[in-house]
């Protein structure tokens, strides 16, 4: 540990600029400038180096780029599909459920997914509707629809399930609207750049 301490001092901005300000300081005392107090002269100029060198920077943390972020999105995905596949549903939830993973599927096709991870908040939309909130919905409907069996009287889960299928519908409908409108953006800018350097060409 005191070793590495050590070498890492010496690869520090303080060691490095406080160096440099020393042989400074070595170069006044050869040319007879720093007379007989040439140590404190070289000692002065390596602390003022070690004081002036800008502070060290710790390195950034190593998280994963989107593109990763979304090939372990797809391997989760895969996961919940076998989570769901073991689950019986009533046909109106089901019936939303396959509405939804297609949306889904659609998302993390790999000709959509270079657009979408340029879309960080787009990422953590996807990320948070497969690795969250499907299976807590369906979960919970599950756990209810037990408790219902045994008390009832209750509005039925399979409704609860229902809209919240329907709203985590509509927010990846969204997510592939705004996408959409991202890559039609980007289509006009093109088509208006083309234009453009015709125009420029021509004149």
């Amino acid at each position: 540990m005191a070793t590495s301490r050590f070498i890492g001092y010496l690869e520090s901005h303080k060691n490095v600029t406080g160096s440099a300000c020393g042989l400074v300081g070595l170069v006044l005392t050869f040319t007879g400038v720093a007379g007989p107090y040439w140590p404190v002269v070289v000692v002065g100029l390596y602390g003022a180096g070690a004081l002036i060198a800008p502070p060290e920077r710790p390195p950034l943390p190593d998280f994963p780029d989107p593109s990763a972020q979304l090939a372990r999105l797809r391997d989760d995905f895969e996961k919940l599909g076998s989570y769901l596949t073991a689950i019986e549903l009533p046909p109106a939830a089901a019936g939303r459920l396959t509405e939804l993973n297609q949306l889904l599927a659609g998302l993390l096709d790999p000709q959509v997914t270079h657009d979408l991870a340029q879309d960080p908040e787009g990422v953590h939309i996807l990320s948070r509707a497969i690795r969250q909130d499907v299976p807590e919905a369906v979960d919970t409907f599950v756990r209810t629809r037990w408790w219902t069996r045994l008390a009832p009287g209750t509005e039925p889960p399979e409704r609860h399930l229902e809209r919240q299928l329907t709203v985590l519908q509509e927010e990846a409908r969204g997510l592939a609207a705004n996408l959409r409108e991202a890559e039609a953006r980007r289509q006009e800018a093109h088509t208006r750049y083309l234009e453009d350097r015709g125009r420029s060409q021509s004149s």
